[in-house]
C-alpha cells in the first residue's frame, strides 16, 4: 500500500510525502481515497515539526489500519472560515477530492466575530461538497470563554445545527479532552504538542476510518467492475 501526503498545496506547488509502498501492492491494490483536510492551524501542524504535525500523524494512523489514503493538505494557518469558503473552488479544482475533514471556526472566534457570519461561510463549504457526493467529517470549535456566554451559546448553536445535516458526520469539538491539560499544550495554551495530536488523532481516527469508508468501497467497486470488463 502506498500512504501519500499532499503538502504545502495552497499558496504554492504541491509537495508530496510517500509513505514506503506496500511490496503486495499491486495492479489489483484498492485505489487510493483523496482525503481534503480543510482547515487551519490545528491541522496545518502549527508550531510543530513536520512530522509531528496533525496531518502527518493521521497519515501513519491510517497506514496502520491498511488504508490507502491520500492526504490534500489544505489547512492554512490563521484562516477564518470566510477564508476557507473564499479558496475553496481553487482547492476542489487542484485534483481529485473524495472525502474532506472540515476543521474551522478557531480564529472566527478568537476575533469575536459574528457566529452567525461564521454560519454562514460553513454553510457554503458543506453545500459546495455535498454538491459534489463528497462526504463530509464536520468538526466543530468552541469560543474563547472571555466572550460571554451568549456568545459562546450562539457560536456552539452554529456547529450544532450543521452537524444535523443529512449525510455529514459530526464531531462535536476538535480538540474535545484537551483543554485543562497542559501536558498537551504548546507553550502558547492553545495549540497542541506532539504528545496532544497523538491524542486527536486516536480519538478521531474511528470517525475518519467511517468517513473514507463510503468512497473507498465505491472505488473498490469501479475497480472490480473495469477488471470483470476487461
Amino acid at each position: 500500500m502506498t500512504l501519500l501526503l499532499v503538502v504545502g498545496a495552497i499558496g504554492g506547488a504541491a509537495r508530496a510525502l510517500s509513505a514506503d509502498a506496500d511490496p503486495k501492492a499491486g495492479a489489483g491494490a484498492s485505489p487510493p481515497v483523496h482525503l481534503m483536510i480543510l482547515g487551519d492551524s490545528l491541522t496545518a501542524g502549527y508550531g510543530l515539526p513536520q512530522q509531528d504535525g496533525f496531518q502527518a500523524k493521521l497519515a501513519a494512523a491510517l497506514k496502520a489500519q491498511g488504508a490507502n489514503v491520500v492526504l490534500v493538505d489544505a489547512a492554512v494557518s490563521g484562516d477564518t472560515t470566510a477564508d476557507a469558503a473564499a479558496r475553496l473552488d481553487w482547492v476542489l479544482g487542484g485534483g481529485p477530492v473524495d472525502a474532506a475533514l472540515v476543521e474551522l471556526g478557531g480564529n472566527d472566534g478568537l476575533r469575536g466575530l459574528d457566529p452567525a457570519l461564521m454560519k454562514r461561510n460553513l454553510t457554503h463549504i458543506l453545500d459546495a461538497l455535498q454538491a459534489k457526493h463528497i462526504p463530509v467529517l464536520l468538526s466543530g470549535m468552541r469560543a474563547p470563554s472571555n466572550l460571554g456566554d451568549e456568545y459562546g451559546q450562539h457560536f456552539a448553536a452554529v456547529f450544532t445545527d450543521l452537524g444535523r445535516r443529512p449525510g455529514i458526520l459530526y464531531d462535536p469539538f476538535f480538540l474535545e479532552g484537551l483543554p485543562g491539560h497542559p501536558r498537551y499544550a504548546q507553550a502558547d495554551g492553545i495549540h497542541p504538542n506532539a504528545a496532544g495530536v497523538d491524542y486527536e488523532v486516536k480519538r478521531l481516527l474511528p470517525l475518519i476510518l467511517k468517513l473514507i469508508h463510503e468512497p473507498q468501497t465505491q472505488a473498490n467497486a469501479a475497480r472490480d467492475a473495469g477488471t470483470a470488463g476487461g
